[in-house]
Formats: structure tokens, C-alpha cells, sequence
């Protein structure tokens, strides 16, 4: 694995923690909605601009991107 890799495996490793506690949920009930939704994914590939970015923007992101694909899949 990369040194990349690594800080893109802990980015959205960071990510994960940070959101379950901004929603008071459990770490496997993000994971079902980062994999429902495809964030990991999203995370990942924007991950040379998501990562600097502060965490009270990060959260408003990750909840407009799944806001996004609920309605996208809702129609």
C-alpha cells in the first residue's frame, strides 16, 4: 500500500468516526449508509480536496452528498 493510500484510508477512516458521532449513531450504521450511498467511494476519489477542508464543512458535504443520492433514487 502507497503512503497515499494509507492517508486516503485514514482520511475516510477519519471521516467515518466524525460523521457517527455528528449523526449519535453506531460506526456499522455509517458504514450501511457510506455503502448505500457510495461516499467511501466519493471520499476517496475527491480526496485531494475533501481532506482540507475543516470538519464542520466535511459533515455538511457528506450530508448534502447523500441527500443528493436519495433523491436521485427516489425518482
Amino acid at each position: 500500500m502507497t503512503k497515499r493510500d494509507l492517508d486516503i484510508a485514514y482520511f475516510v477512516s477519519f471521516c467515518i468516526e466524525q460523521y457517527k458521532m455528528h449523526l449519535g449513531v453506531s460506526g456499522s450504521e455509517v458504514m450501511d449508509l457510506f455503502d448505500r450511498y457510495g461516499v467511501t467511494g466519493y471520499l476517496a476519489d475527491n480526496f485531494d480536496v475533501l481532506h482540507t477542508q475543516g470538519h464542520d464543512w466535511l459533515m455538511s458535504e457528506i450530508d448534502g452528498f447523500i441527500k443528493n443520492r436519495r433523491g436521485k433514487w427516489a425518482e
